[in-house]
């Protein structure tokens, strides 16, 4: 059996060969000068074929256990595509998930594994939603993480609920984790704020609208632009005067 070590060396090694220097230095405009984000080069598309073909090494002979061990190695090379490598891989055992995993991800997020807005946003779809799914009892557990002095944990919080929230799903918890974090100074908290809003927005936007027009000057501004986008263009003008302090 290939073991998790094995896998890893595996792993960064493709990445490696399919680094490009100018790939890299693009990737790294999208995050701020003082963001720590190291990159191999390598795109999306072909990081997901790279896992894809490694998967087969290892398919039906891992158990979670394994795939754990691997996402753990991965999450602490610095190089982004290695961490996104480890959760693409560890989300394929998402049926064997157990709550216990929460526990493990959140670490992931204090100890500074996931300090950068990509990768966080990676864990949380692949990861932390399909474990609130799984095990309801687990939401407000995430809830609580808004009032982490950690930035990522925070937007873990909101990131979390995106694609649950986008089905109309778990409404409650999300416009709770929205209204928590209105007082937020950071703006990636603001960003990841207003993107949880949008997405509640697409199964009921006349609920985002009252929701908006109640909490008006509380929310940022940043907030209510990215809330809104979806709505109609008088709508948004509208609403940008209404929320405003």
């Amino acid at each position: 059996m290939v073991t998790p070590a094995r896998f890893v060396r595996t792993a960064k090694a493709s990445l490696r060969d399919a680094g490009n220097p100018k790939v890299a230095e693009s990737s790294r405009r999208f995050f701020k000068k003082h963001d720590t984000a190291s990159f191999y080069g390598v795109t999306t598309p072909e990081l997901r074929r790279l896992e894809r073909e490694a998967f087969r090494q290892i398919k039906g002979q891992w158990e979670l256990a394994q795939a754990v061990a691997f996402a753990q190695a991965m999450i602490e090379v610095k190089q982004l595509e290695a961490k996104s490598f480890g959760l693409l891989t560890l989300s394929r055992f998402k049926p064997s998930y157990e709550p216990k995993l929460l526990r493990t991800a959140k670490q992931w997020l204090e100890d500074g594994h996931c300090a950068n807005w990509a990768t966080v946003d990676t864990l949380c779809p692949f990861v932390l939603t399909p474990l609130v799914t799984a095990f309801p009892d687990l939401t407000s557990r995430v809830e609580r993480w808004v009032r982490s002095r950690n930035l990522w944990v925070r937007r873990a919080a909101a990131v979390t609920f995106v694609p649950l929230a986008r089905r109309g799903e778990r409404l409650e918890s999300a416009y709770g984790v929205s209204q928590a974090l209105f007082g937020d100074a950071e703006d990636l908290i603001h960003k990841a704020n207003g993107w949880l809003l949008r997405e509640c927005g697409r199964t009921n936007q006349q609920r985002l609208t009252r929701f908006l027009l109640r909490f008006g000057p509380r929310i940022p501004r940043t907030t209510v632009r990215y809330a809104i986008e979806r709505h109609p263009e008088p709508l948004r003008k509208k609403l940008l005067v209404q929320t405003a302090g």
